[in-house]
């Protein structure tokens, strides 16, 4: 089987020249390029093709899948799966992988740079100087919190929750994690504390970083109950899924109410964003939001190193499963 040209599939969000793939089955395989979001597009002779399909940002759903005539795996190029039918990959037989190695070091540098830019309040300082002339250093923004005497919670404890432990840790914060699935070794063996439930962090810390997937247990977790129950004026930042939080009427209001000091999200319950109030505002400059919500477009993960692994890990791990039976990161 090793002499075997397979064809794979590749969705949309990867672009050609598809060299780390190739890379990875020893540039012996035939690549069908579905160069769309939506799977309603995809073309379903070319389905039929597959040996593998690598996807990254469409849903994957019955229409998809019972084309999939000669697909032997289904590989994410990213960790999350909320989008992906397993049950319907499962009752067709088709073996599903994600893609959890590559990345965790650029996703928790991202989710740094957003608490320390908002605690240090670094956008807003930007902003305003510009419109300084006599006055100069004397213009301090206040409150600024010390990184030390600061508690940062951590929901989701895999790879990249302990990246930004460790990262936090070197900066000096007291760091509370929350993760029911992960041990307590890991918990001592990284040096962080434990919280036995969400709400057992709220009254504690100042700051609060997600690092969890998107499953039913933890869809909709932030919300107006929870955001309720912690210390007003906490630093809310989100790296991990959007719909985590509600919805964004919550982040607005808390935003509002000074419950959120400041909020920095690279995720969003709906991407593109669509025209929603707090939305507007963002783009907009609004007076009282300034400097307060910072948005990246779901690129934390990104870096030229990272992009390149993300790629040739994927189609590895599809590679390893079509000659060697041997099922790499096995979800479902």
């Amino acid at each position: 089987m090793q002499n075997k040209k397979w064809t794979v599939g590749v969705t949309h969000l990867i672009r050609p020249p598809f060299d780390a793939e190739q890379q990875a089955f020893f540039n012996k395989a035939d690549i069908i390029y579905f160069d769309t979001r939506d799977e309603n597009q995809f073309d379903k002779s070319d389905l039929e093709k597959l040996d593998a399909f690598l996807v990254w940002t469409p849903s994957i759903g019955i229409q998809t899948i019972k084309h999939l005539k000669k697909c032997k795996i289904l590989v994410r190029y990213g960790v999350g799966y909320d989008k992906i039918s397993l049950n319907i990959l499962s009752e067709n037989n088709i073996a599903f992988s994600n893609n959890p190695e590559y990345g965790p070091e650029d996703v928790a540098d991202t989710a740094m740079a957003l608490l320390l830019a908002l605690q240090r309040r670094i956008v807003e300082h930007d902003n305003r100087s510009r419109n300084y002339d006599v006055t100069w250093q004397e213009n301090h923004l206040a409150p600024v919190k010390h990184s030390k005497n600061m508690t940062l919670g951590i929901v989701g404890l895999g790879r990249i929750g302990t990246s930004m432990s460790l990262r936090l840790k070197a900066f000096g914060y007291r760091v509370i994690g929350y993760d029911p699935y992960i041990s307590n070794g890991m918990f001592r063996a990284i040096g962080i504390e434990r919280a036995e439930s969400l709400s057992e962090l709220s009254d504690q810390i100042d700051a609060l970083s997600m690092h969890c997937p998107l499953t039913d247990e933890t869809r909709g977790m932030i919300n107006n109950e929870f955001l309720a129950q912690v210390k007003p004026g906490l630093i809310f930042i989100n790296t991990a899924r959007g719909p985590l939080v509600s919805d964004l009427d919550v982040i607005e209001s808390n935003l509002r109410s000074g419950q959120l000091s400041a909020v920095g999200l690279d995720v969003l319950p709906v991407e593109p964003p669509n025209n929603h109030s707090l939305i507007r505002a963002w783009r907009e400059h609004a007076d009282w939001l300034t400097g307060r919500l910072l948005i990246t477009p779901h690129n934390a993960f990104y870096s030229d190193h990272s992009m390149h692994e993300c790629r040739l890990n994927a189609a590895q791990t599809a590679k390893l499963f079509l000659e060697n039976s041997i099922h790499r990161n096995s979800v479902g």
